[in-house]
Parts: structure tokens; C-alpha cells; sequence
């Protein structure tokens, strides 16, 4: 089952969803404004980053603005909490299952979610 953090009015959010639903992918949506996050769930999330928090932080964000600090002088705990506190800080969509995990919507990458089996089929047209 793919898991899909998402928020109010994400136009990549929205461009995962159909995708997902046109590709028949089963998926759970979790609206990070509307559903807090709990600290295991973010944890869990910031684990899955392959390149750090880069992956899924918006330094842009109004939010991340306000931290008024570099993200790298905050301890785990102090970054969890945070995020808590502001989900909007978060990059979206964040999609993920078992094996994958992507951010954003990439028509390429968002293809992790295909089944092997489906993706080798549709390679040998």
C-alpha cells in the first residue's frame, strides 16, 4: 500500500493522485494539515530520506523562515518537534511504500510505485 502525504490546494499532490487512481494503485492519503503527524511517523519519514532532510525540508517555506536557525545545528528531537509544530515545512507530495520513496511528482520517478512484474510487461510492448 502506497501512503501519500499531501495538503490543501498541492497541485503535485493532486497530479499523484489522478496518476495513481489512472494506474489502478491502491493508496492511503494522510493530509498533513488536517492530521497531525506523530514524532515515530516523522522519524520514520526523515530515516527514508536518502540524501537527508533535504529531501523532504522546504527551505523555502515560510515556516522553515522562521526557524531562524540551520537546519543541521537542531538535534533529531528538536527537528521532530518542529516539524510537528509547522507540517507545512514539509516538501509534497511525499509518497512511500515498502520499497520506494519519492517526493513530488515526477512522471519518471513516481513509476517506482508500478509493480516489477507490470513495469517488465509494459517494457516488452
Amino acid at each position: 500500500m502506497i501512503l501519500m502525504y499531501t495538503s490543501f490546494g498541492c497541485t503535485s499532490a493532486i497530479k499523484a493522485k489522478a496518476w495513481l487512481k489512472e494506474n489502478n494503485l491502491n493508496f492511503v492519503e494522510k493530509n498533513i494539515q488536517s492530521t497531525l503527524l506523530n514524532k515515530e511517523e516523522i522519524k520514520y519519514l526523515l530515516q527514508r530520506c536518502p540524501n537527508g532532510t533535504d529531501d523532504i525540508i522546504s527551505t523555502r517555506s515560510k515556516a522553515f523562515k522562521t526557524l531562524g536557525k540551520d537546519i543541521d545545528d537542531l538535534t533529531v528531537n528538536d527537528l521532530v518537534n518542529f516539524i510537528q509544530e509547522n507540517p507545512t515545512v514539509l516538501k509534497r507530495p511525499i509518497l512511500l511504500d515498502h520499497d520506494s520513496f519519492v517526493v513530488g511528482f515526477d512522471n519518471d520517478e513516481i513509476t517506482a510505485f508500478v509493480p516489477s512484474e507490470t513495469r517488465n510487461v509494459f517494457g516488452n510492448e
